[in-house]
Order: structure tokens, then sequence, then C-alpha cells
């Protein structure tokens, strides 16, 4: 099986240098190997095609045979990474918190801490700010609106 540790390297030394950062990684028993990066600036198709042959490159299919995909973290996907918030500041995001509370709203600030997020107002209720730190977030999306 290949070794994660050693692909953890290799695709952190491919991002070394780039906006670009590891988001998550995935090795199957069958050696089907996963990658999913984010950018401070997005993620393009050449972004990921260079991750991939930079690996790839480091590896020996004689050696071991495997598959590799390098991705983006979707739109669709959690938000992982301080990093990942940042870039979303002034979008909606949908929160749930470990302790079951869940809040649609605008994320107006990110910093090494956690997340301050501001409800939308109505004619009923006021906007309200709320701080979450990062360690009681259970899952965070951002909302994608047509």
């Amino acid at each position: 099986m290949v070794e994660k540790i050693k692909i953890l390297e290799l695709v952190n030394g491919a991002l070394e240098g780039t906006d670009k950062f590891l988001v998550n990684l995935k090795i199957t028993p069958d050696n089907r190997i996963f990658v999913d990066i984010d950018g401070d600036n997005g993620v393009n198709i050449d972004d990921c095609i260079a991750i991939s042959r930079a690996v790839e490159s480091q590896l020996d299919r004689d050696e071991e045979d495997f598959e590799l995909n390098v991705g983006s973290a979707g739109a669709d996907m959690p938000l992982k990474l301080p990093r990942q918030y940042r870039r979303h500041i002034g979008r909606d995001l949908d929160v749930t918190t470990f302790d079951g509370e869940h809040l649609e709203a605008e994320l107006v600030d990110s910093d090494s801490d956690g997340i301050t997020l501001r409800t939308h107002a109505t004619k009923k209720v006021a906007a309200e700010e709320h701080r979450l730190a990062y360690k009681d977030i259970k899952a965070a999306r951002v909302v994608i609106k047509f």
C-alpha cells in the first residue's frame, strides 16, 4: 500500500511556493489516492494537473500500482481549514455546531481562532453577530445562490 506520509510530503512539496494548500488526502486500500486542494485565489484545472504531475513523477508504478486523483475542494464540500474561511468573507455560510445550533449567515470575519457570522435582518428581527470557534463548528458550507 502507498504510504500516506510519503504522499503527504510529495503533495506539500508540490504546493510549496504557491497560494494552494492541501485540504484532504485519502488513500484507499486498493491504492486509489485522492488529493483535494484549495487556494487563496481558487483552483483551476491547470493547478490540479501540475500537482498531479509533480506527485506522480516521484512515484514508481513498477514498484507499486496506484491511481492518483487531484481535484479542487469544490463549492459543495465543507470548509475544513481556517485558510478556507478567509477566502469566503462576504459570502453566506450554512453552519452547524456540535451543540446542534444551525445558522445561515454572512461570514464577516475569520481569524486564527474562529469566525464571525452576521444573520440577515428581516422586518421582525434585527441582524445579529455570532462568534464561533473553529473547534465548535461541526460543518460549514458556502451557500450557493443562483
